[in-house]
């Protein structure tokens, strides 16, 4: 068997995840292009595996960790997408950006802020 036939297929495949990573919205397709992706990794351990002829077949075996890992963060993944989608109504990573509060958030304006009444420390020593 020649390696170059599943090497090039690992890669395409590979490439084609890569682009569902970067040019999705939805999160549950970034899922399946980071699975898709693992696909191709383990095709390639497979492929250099028997193209190495290892008695230990380590190849496999590392196969079998990957198709276990995949399997976690498919389940991980697919309830923290859910939980989002019950909580948001979406399931756009966009709107996922803007979940996070913190003190850099843009819609804190400063007259807000300043408005605010001062601490009781404060108006003793206003007061004095």
């Amino acid at each position: 068997m020649h390696l170059a036939y599943p090497a090039v297929l690992a890669a395409l495949l590979f490439c084609v995840g890569l682009y569902g990573v970067l040019a999705r919205r939805n999160a549950i397709l970034v899922l399946m292009s980071v699975e898709l992706m693992l696909n191709a990794v383990n095709l390639n351990l497979v492929a250099f595996d028997v193209w190495l002829r290892d008695a230990l077949h380590s190849g496999q075996a590392l196969t079998l960790f990957t198709i276990a890992i995949a399997a976690a963060e498919i389940g991980i993944g697919l309830a923290i997408v859910l939980a989002v989608y019950r909580n948001r109504g979406s399931s756009a990573v966009d709107e996922l950006r803007d979940t996070a509060e913190g003190p850099d958030d843009p819609d804190d304006d400063a007259e807000g802020v300043a408005a605010e009444e001062p601490a009781p420390a404060q108006k003793a020593e206003a007061a004095a």
